[in-house]
């Protein structure tokens, strides 16, 4: 229902076909499910938004390449704060495909991700933060890599009038 009333077809529930889709066919999709969970559920969309981006880590993970799989299943060695880095960096250069502007940065124990080209945020005209998706993605991330709970905040976003969407992890 939710589908089609974002201009969807039902073919987006199963996640298998939709990891497959092109980068433009991609955007489109984000968009379009997180307007129509948005219009539908209003703040209550936050939850299931976040809760979708925790579920797509394993897919991410499934469609890496065989050198960023093992450098994360060797990184189970390495302290903790030292996954949580090599981790965010692995998710960063899955987002990030054939551009760099997607950036970790360490902030002493803390880390930050910065997205200058987050495109699929069609709008400018939110009053908040609005990628709830890639926060939980980075909630679910951070969790694998530390085996903990770490808070992840979205600081400034691309739909709300910001230069770059940023999230902020805090690692202590």
């Amino acid at each position: 229902m939710l589908l089609n009333k974002g201009g969807m077809g039902a073919e987006l529930a199963d996640p298998g076909p939709a990891f497959r889709l092109d980068e433009a066919a991609a955007t489109l999709a984000y968009d379009g499910i997180q307007a129509a969970l948005r219009l539908h559920y209003g703040r209550g969309a936050r939850g299931i938004l976040v809760r979708i981006g925790r579920l797509m880590w394993p897919y991410l993970l499934a469609d890496a390449s065989l050198f960023l799989w093992a450098r994360l299943r060797g990184a189970r060695f390495l302290p903790s704060s030292w996954r949580v880095k090599l981790a965010l960096e692995l998710l960063a250069s899955l987002l990030r495909g054939e551009s760099n502007n997607i950036a970790v940065h360490s902030l002493d124990l803390d880390y930050m991700i910065v997205d200058h080209d987050f495109s699929t945020i069609k709008s400018r005209d939110a009053s908040e933060p609005i990628c709830f998706v890639t926060l939980g993605l980075l909630q679910e991330c951070v969790y694998c890599a530390s085996g903990r709970e770490l808070d992840v905040t979205e600081t400034s976003c691309r739909a709300a009038g910001a230069n770059a969407c940023e999230f902020h992890i805090r690692a202590d």
